[in-house]
């Protein structure tokens, strides 16, 4: 049964052929790709997850059934969704068994300065089809400044344009190291300064090196007033192997 909070989202996605027109919220929390590439390497390892505030972001199957994304994709709300299209572009829209956010998320993280894991994982009661499959997580415990990491997910492609939103994109980023080496956060721009990086909608969308994810979208801004477009934010994954595997092991 879809309850009637998230009835408005099939009527949305039958409308404008995406899945939402979200309404943003002040902080720069990254919730496709812009300048970014229709580019499907990696679309079967990726998913939606919309929440009955309104909001969008991206999401990394890690399991058949289990989903990682950003933890401020969760915590604002009392329920959530597991969004695609199935092989006949049919919306699906699924409720999540159980959801766990990382114990060090912090949400007042950025206002304050402060240490944040911004990573969450969704238990679904049953696996996704056949169409999915998941995705390696890297081992890599810090990239060095310079190395290639892509971008990827379902968010806008046009900051302006509310409905350049659900078709997945990807960009090839480059690492940089703003504030020294980090053995918690990724920071990534464009290295070609096209304006190329993650955007609204991209929040827990994977980020790749050499074939596997070494940390989720979190955080994405722009010049002057703009969101998107110069840095890209993430958690790395490395770090907390061991609590997503703990979280896992718990719902096996």
């Amino acid at each position: 049964m879809i309850s009637s909070r998230f009835k408005k989202y099939l009527k949305l996605i039958s409308s404008i052929g995406l899945f939402l027109i979200l309404s943003f919220s002040v902080g720069h929390n990254a919730f496709a790709v812009v300048q970014g590439n229709l580019d499907q390497s990696f679309v079967h390892n990726s998913v939606m997850v919309l929440d009955n505030r309104g909001n969008v972001c991206s999401g990394v199957v890690i399991r058949q059934d289990v989903v990682l994304t950003a933890a401020h994709c969760i915590a604002t709300a009392s329920d959530w969704r597991i969004h695609w299209r199935d092989e006949s572009n049919a919306p699906i829209l699924v409720q999540p068994k159980h959801v766990k956010i990382h114990p060090q998320y912090n949400s007042k993280a950025i206002k304050n300065r402060n240490i944040s894991i911004d990573m969450a994982l969704v238990k679904l009661a049953e696996p996704l089809p056949s169409q999915f499959w998941p995705i390696s997580l890297s081992d890599i415990q810090e990239l060095p400044a310079g190395d290639p990491v892509i971008v990827a997910g379902y968010g806008l492609s046009d900051e302006k344009n509310s409905k350049a939103l659900g078709k997945f994109r990807s960009a090839a980023l480059s690492v940089i190291e703003p504030y020294g080496k980090s053995k918690i956060l990724l920071w990534l721009e464009d290295p070609l300064s096209g304006g190329a990086g993650g955007c609204h909608g991209d929040s827990g969308g994977p980020l790749i090196h050499n074939g596997s994810v070494v940390g989720i979208t979190a955080w994405t801004t722009g010049k002057g007033r703009s969101d998107c477009g110069v840095y890209t934010q993430g958690a790395l994954i490395a770090p907390q192997r061991e609590w997503i595997e703990s979280v896992i092991q718990s719902w096996l």
